[in-house]
């Protein structure tokens, strides 16, 4: 661990990473999964995590944190082979999910406390669903 600022550079290798594993020269346990078989896994690993943080040990989290970047980054590789999206489209969509529900931060509406914070977070929530 570095404790140094993150940079993105080390994403593109680690789903490249992933790509190798599904791919028809890798490994035959990570090809043969499919959303259905490796959500079991997604909630083993988040149990996990949960539980390190809970120990709060950083190297234990760290590690844990991997573990469900896998998982997730294997949900990603399943659809990317299926043509429905990417990682690229998952983090663009939370991305533009974060700064359209934090108008106090990147649009300079000013907010109150935590309770005007999250009845705006409630209400954003809300005329989402109804788009």
């Amino acid at each position: 661990m570095t404790g140094k600022k993150t940079t993105g550079h080390v994403l593109p290798g680690f789903l490249e990473i992933i790509t190798r594993l599904r791919g028809e020269d890798g490994c035959p346990w990570d090809r043969k999964q499919t959303p259905a078989t490796i959500k079991k896994y997604l909630l083993e690993e988040t149990a996990e995590l949960t539980q390190a943080i809970d120990e709060g040990d950083p190297t234990h989290i760290c590690e844990e944190i991997g573990d469900v970047f896998y998982i997730l980054a294997m949900l990603c590789a399943m659809f990317e082979e299926r043509g429905e999206f990417n990682a690229d489209d998952a983090l663009r969509a939370i991305s533009e999910k974060m700064i359209r529900r934090h108008p106090h931060v990147f649009a300079g509406r000013p907010t109150g406390d935590d309770k005007a914070l999250k009845q705006q977070w409630e209400a954003i929530k809300q005329r989402e669903r109804r788009q």
